[in-house]
């Protein structure tokens, strides 16, 4: 599937506060605890703790937070050669997350956010050659220059013959309008190889939710790999005419509802890059999902390819999708 483990990721990297200890409501809490975040960077973290390496393409802000992204990124061993600070007002995305599920709240803060000040220039001074794949998430094409830049590392990309690797990923609050946000999401999945998405996330590409999966299934038949995620209902994937193959997901006692589409994202194609066929790719991505979501933080809670392997050999399995 992929020429080597080596991937180049473009998108943010941020920080997260999360209220400890685990369970406390956000406007009752007295302390925090602070993680790298951010989509890309997230997905950076899952490829690396599974095998794999991982160069990332951003923007963060040249303050203390800023600095805190690139020690984080240090830390995890992510390549950050062509992760440039910018001055001025723009500023590093903060989320604060609630580790519990009842009445979950996270709040994302993303007013002139840093890494949407990525350009053209930044994304041409990266290595596209030689790479197994470049992966970017929808938020890379929320804002100019941002956008353009995401496009032109997709023809770069194209022009070394490297796979293109589509994390949906439509956050509403990023965007001026949904049928904006529609439009160019659409246009960043007729250029990639492989796109990865919830149904809601195909429903909108759509304009319409029950059309999602028909949407998912015209760009299979066009060749692109698809993972058509569905929540408890497991998943659908799809590659040009072939069988389907349905999966289903891995139950677990979540502490959190975030972190999975990261993990899954990281575990799938960490996967595909070690040699593992693609319903197993899949169904390693969705035990790395159960995993993230049983722990605090996303970054920090990402398994280890020793971590999976343990859980793959005590959980009782995937539910039956076809139930």
């Amino acid at each position: 599937m992929f020429a080597g483990t080596d991937f180049l990721i473009v998108g943010r990297a941020g920080m997260d506060f999360y209220p400890d200890p685990p369970g406390t409501r956000t406007e009752e809490a007295t302390r925090f605890v602070s993680c790298l975040g951010g989509s890309s960077a997230n997905i950076a973290v899952a490829l690396v703790k599974q095998g794999c390496s991982a160069a990332l393409v951003t923007r963060v802000s040249d303050d203390a937070i800023g600095r805190f992204a690139l020690n984080q990124l240090d830390h995890y061993g992510i390549d950050r050669t062509h992760v440039t600070p910018v001055g001025g007002e723009a500023r590093n995305s903060l989320a604060v997350v609630e580790s519990r599920i009842e009445d979950h709240q996270s709040v994302i803060y993303r007013n002139g956010a840093a890494d949407f000040e990525m350009t053209v220039a930044d994304v041409e001074a990266a290595r596209y050659a030689g790479r197994a794949a470049l992966i970017t998430t929808g938020t890379v094409f929320a804002a100019d220059p941002s956008r353009t830049a995401a496009f032109r590392a997709f023809e770069l990309a194209e022009a070394a013959g490297v796979p293109r690797i589509f994390d949906i990923d439509y956050r509403p609050y990023s965007w001026t309008s949904p049928a904006f946000a529609a439009e160019v999401l659409t246009c960043a999945g007729e250029a990639s190889d492989i796109i990865i998405g919830n149904d809601v996330e195909f429903g909108f590409m759509a304009g319409s939710y029950d059309r999602g999966l028909d949407t998912a299934r015209a760009l299979a038949r066009r060749g692109k790999l698809i993972v058509y995620k569905m929540g408890e209902k497991g998943a659908i994937t799809l590659h040009g005419d072939r069988e389907e193959i349905r999966t289903g997901i891995y139950p677990t006692d979540a502490l959190k509802p975030t972190g999975a589409g990261d993990s899954f994202m990281g575990g799938f194609i960490a996967a595909l890059a070690n040699g593992h066929d693609l319903r197993t790719a899949v169904l390693r991505g969705s035990a790395s999902a159960a995993m993230v979501v049983a722990r605090v933080g996303c970054a920090p809670a990402m398994p280890t390819t020793a971590d999976l392997e343990d859980f793959l050999a005590t959980h009782p399995g995937p539910t039956d999708p076809t139930e």
